[in-house]
């Protein structure tokens, strides 16, 4: 029997070819496959937000970002909810039943715990965004103003719970977005896993 030297030359060449084709593909497949992962912003526009509570005062408005909306978050008192209920009488959907929020903010207060306010920032005339206005302001708002907020742009105005007061040009009151509580502290904007 002869022994015939193997030239490994052919073997070594397609081995080192298929190693590096491997790595190239590889270094292709990973970023493509990781630009398939929403960015934050693509995240913050179309997902669930978080939003830190914890330090909210009392009267104090938080503003923000869900969808590209502004989502206003008002920590009410004990006479912003009073104003509330005085506000009946003065508001077109006092019950809430145009279905704008949630079944479980479909309350006298429209939200999951009274303190607690959450409302879309959008004005339901023509989609201006409204600014707070406090009590004090009776003398630019009219003297049974109690608070609450005004479209500057038409004159909607709407109360501590975002209805509509008669007469406004927006039809029916400000939206109130799905959320949850993830603690006393921290709220979720978009998702409301079990409505409370």
């Amino acid at each position: 029997m002869s022994k015939k030297k193997i030239d490994n030359t052919r073997r070594n060449l397609i081995v080192a070819t298929t190693a590096v084709a491997g790595a190239a593909g590889a270094g292709v497949a990973i970023p493509f496959a990781w630009s398939w992962w929403p960015s934050e912003r693509a995240k913050a526009a179309g997902g669930p937000v978080e939003a830190d509570i914890s330090n909210l005062a009392p009267g104090e408005l938080a503003v923000v970002e869900w969808r590209g909306k502004p989502v206003w978050i008002m920590r009410r008192t004990k006479e912003m909810l009073e104003a509330v209920r005085k506000a009946d009488d003065k508001v077109t959907d006092p019950k809430s039943d145009v279905p704008l929020q949630p079944e479980y903010a479909k309350n006298e207060n429209r939200s999951i715990k009274p303190e607690f306010l959450v409302l879309v920032g959008i004005c339901t005339h023509l989609g201006c965004s409204p600014q707070s206005k406090p009590a004090e302001a009776k003398g630019e708002m009219g003297s049974d103003w109690a608070g609450g907020f005004l479209c500057a742009c038409h004159g909607s105005k709407f109360d501590l719970a975002g209805r509509v007061y008669k007469g406004a040009p927006a039809p029916v009151n400000l939206e109130v977005p799905p959320h949850t509580y993830l603690s006393d502290g921290t709220i979720l904007i978009g998702e409301d896993k079990k409505g409370a």
